[in-house]
C-alpha cells in the first residue's frame, strides 16, 4: 500500500519570509528565536530554508540569536532524559569531552538552533552548557559575554539582548522555551544557604540562584492579556504555525514582577533545586 501524500502546507523560503514580514519582522532588528519547525507545515527545504527566511527578512544588518544549549556536558548522575546506570558515571564523567563551540552539538533546542550554529559565520558564546549562537552584524556583541557562574544571568546572552532592545519570535512555541525569561529569576534575591564548616558565627551562607526548566507559560500568558493596547504581543500565523513577536526587555520586566508576586523564590528553591544540568528549554 502507498504511503499516504503529507498534508499541508506546503511552506518555502520565500513564503516564509513573506509570512514573517507581514507579522512585523523589521529589517535590521536583533531578533531571538525559539522555533518549532515541524509547526510550520511542509518546508521545502527544512531548516536550511528556514534559517534562509528569518535571514531575508532581517536583511544585512539584523541579527539571528538562537538557543544551541549543549546540557548533556555535566554530571550525568541526575539525568533522566534518559537516566543512565550508575555503574557507568564515573566512566562519562572522565571521558566526557570538553566543550568546544566550535563542535559540540546543540541538545534539546531543535534543528533550527542546530543549523544556525552550524551555518558559516555564526558565533557562539561561551557557556558550555547554556550557550547561543548568533549570525548577522550584532552577533560578536551578544555572545561576547557568557560567565561560567552565569545561565542565562546578567553575564550572558540573554542580558546583552534586553540591552540591545531586542525582539523574540516565537513560531509555533510558547513562553515555556523563552530563554530570556530566566533573566528574570537571576533578578530576584536568592535565599541564603549554609554551605563550610561551622564556626563562630556560625555556617557560611551564600546566594544560590536554583536553575529552572521553565514554567514561564503562566507569567507568559499574563504578559500577553496585559499588554496596552498600543502594545500587543503581535500575533499571526506563518505556514501552519501560530506565532507570536514581542519585544525581550519588557518581557522580562514583566516576568520579574509576576514571579516576586506568584512565586517567591523560597518556594522555587524548594521545589527546582534538584535539577542542576541538562537542557532547560524544550522546543
Amino acid at each position: 500500500m502507498p504511503a499516504p501524500l503529507p498534508t499541508g502546507p506546503l511552506v518555502t523560503r520565500d513564503t516564509l519570509a513573506s509570512g514573517l514580514a507581514d507579522l512585523g519582522v523589521r529589517r535590521g532588528e536583533t531578533l531571538l528565536v525559539h522555533s518549532s519547525l515541524s509547526s510550520l507545515g511542509r518546508v521545502n527545504g527544512g531548516p536550511v530554508a528556514a534559517v534562509g527566511a528569518l535571514l531575508d527578512v532581517l536583511g544585512p544588518d539584523g541579527t539571528l540569536v538562537v538557543p544551541a544549549q549543549s546540557g548533556d556536558l555535566c554530571d550525568p548522575a541526575p539525568w533522566s532524559d534518559p537516566p543512565v546506570p550508575e555503574t557507568w558515571w564515573e566512566t562519562m564523567r572522565a571521558t566526557m569531552p570538553g566543550y568546544d563551540p566550535a563542535t559540540a552539538p546543540t541538545r534539546g533546542a531543535g534543528v533550527v538552533p542546530e543549523t544556525v550554529r552550524t551555518r558559516p559565520g555564526a558565533l557562539r558564546s561561551a557557556h558550555p552548557q547554556t550557550s547561543f549562537a548568533a549570525l548577522g552584524r550584532r552577533a560578536a556583541e551578544v555572545v561576547a559575554v557568557h560567565a561560567q557562574d552565569c545561565r542565562p544571568g546578567e553575564h550572558s546572552p540573554p542580558a546583552a539582548l534586553e540591552r540591545l532592545d531586542a525582539r523574540v519570535l516565537l513560531p509555533g512555541t510558547g513562553y515555556d522555551t523563552c530563554a530570556c525569561l530566566h533573566l528574570a529569576g537571576y533578578r530576584i534575591p536568592p535565599p541564603l544557604v549554609a554551605v563550610g564548616r561551622p564556626g563562630p558565627a556560625g555556617r557560611e551562607t551564600l546566594p544560590e540562584v536554583p536553575i529552572t526548566s521553565g514554567r514561564f507559560d503562566e507569567p507568559g500568558h499574563d504578559f500577553e492579556r496585559d499588554r496596552p493596547a498600543g502594545r500587543p504581543v503581535l500575533r499571526g500565523t506563518v505556514g501552519a504555525a501560530g506565532v507570536r513577536l514581542f519585544p525581550l526587555p519588557d518581557a522580562v520586566a514583566y516576568a520579574r514582577r509576576w514571579l516576586e508576586l506568584h512565586r517567591p523564590r523560597t518556594e522555587e528553591f524548594r521545589t527546582r533545586r534538584s535539577e542542576a544540568c541538562g537542557p532547560y528549554l524544550d522546543s
